[in-house]
């Protein structure tokens, strides 16, 4: 035989060597819940080892972080009061707005601040917009949207990366931030999410399940391909700077397509629920925890992840320096 695939396989130090995909610590952004209140850290039931942070226990959880090489957060925000426009998700005084400014004050340049923008943690009815009856009305949430934005970036945001599923948010966004002298602050749209079961446990963590009927009419079927390119190109156009597709482990085909479509970097949301199901699985004794982390990191970046959001990000950092994975 002239040609033998084994012998790439015959070594650690070969197969390091062709190894087609790498992984590093500088991708991962790690999720993180801010919550009112002073001396919380509260353990997430549906999240084993999650946990809700108050801002005054914050700078602790990120100095880990740091530790472990991971110096990218995004910010989730719990309000005390929630309202029908949620506008506590806007207010200058909000959770994540005041996150973000501790966050700045204690890690000015080490830590990479990245919020999350969108009104279900903040609305009474739980959903992603303004209600007009029981749907959602695009238009008007776009206007709230953009205000979200404006006020993170305002509190110390480095990046925002709205998650709502509305029509025409990334343009809304981007006009209002370049408007009042933001033009260098990055947009990353969730672009291609999809209405999934995978997302239960953040609804636990975040207390955002919806008061009423579901998130289908703006979050995607997931029997879709072509939508979601059609979403992610859309973004593109209204002046996306990275493009998430979510969940990542059973969209990874999405990440391929966006990846092989667009040219601008791709990000992957390993969801709560893919957490919660490796947490629950290796409790049972049913799988080797370790080294299903570093197979679903490493499926990712293979389908052509280039940024990685994960609450496994500290153990994955652990991983790439242990040479277990990267």
């Amino acid at each position: 035989m002239n040609i033998r695939p084994r012998r790439l396989r015959g070594s650690e130090i070969m197969r390091k060597m062709v190894r087609e995909t790498r992984i590093d610590k500088s991708s991962l952004i790690y999720p993180i819940f801010v919550k009112e209140g002073t001396g919380i850290k509260e353990e997430i039931a549906t999240m084993p080892g999650q946990y809700r942070y108050s801002v005054d226990r914050l700078p602790k959880a990120l100095e880990e972080l740091l530790d472990a090489g991971v110096n990218k957060v995004m910010f989730f925000g719990i309000p005390d009061v929630k309202d029908e426009v949620g506008s506590q998700a806007y207010a200058s005084d909000g959770i994540v707005q005041k996150a973000l400014e501790k966050a700045k004050a204690e890690f000015q340049g080490d830590m990479y601040l990245i919020t999350d923008v969108c009104m279900c943690e903040y609305t009474s009815h739980g959903h992603c917009g303004v209600l007009c009856g029981h749907e959602v009305e695009n238009d008007k949430t776009l206007e709230l949207l953009a205000k979200t934005a404006l006020s993170h970036v305002q509190a110390g945001a480095d990046m925002v990366a709205p998650s709502d599923m509305m029509d025409g948010r990334v343009r809304a966004i981007r006009s209002l931030l370049d408007r009042n002298g933001h033009k260098e602050i990055p947009i990353m749209s969730y672009a291609v999410k999809y209405a999934s079961a995978f997302y239960g446990p953040f609804r636990d963590a975040a207390g955002s399940a919806p008061s009423f009927g579901d998130r289908k009419s703006y979050q995607m079927d997931f029997h879709n391909r072509r939508e979601g390119l059609k979403e992610a190109l859309l973004d593109v156009e209204e002046g996306a700077d990275i493009l998430m597709v979510k969940p990542a482990m059973s969209y990874l085909d999405m990440v391929r397509e966006v990846k092989d479509r667009t040219q601008i970097p791709v990000a992957a949301y390993s969801v709560s629920g893919e957490y919660a199901m490796v947490k629950a699985g290796a409790k049972l004794g049913y799988i080797e925890e370790d080294r299903i982390i570093c197979e679903m990191a490493a499926s990712a970046y293979r389908a052509g992840t280039d940024i990685y959001l994960t609450y496994f990000a500290k153990e994955i950092a652990r991983f790439i320096e242990e040479g277990r994975i990267g």
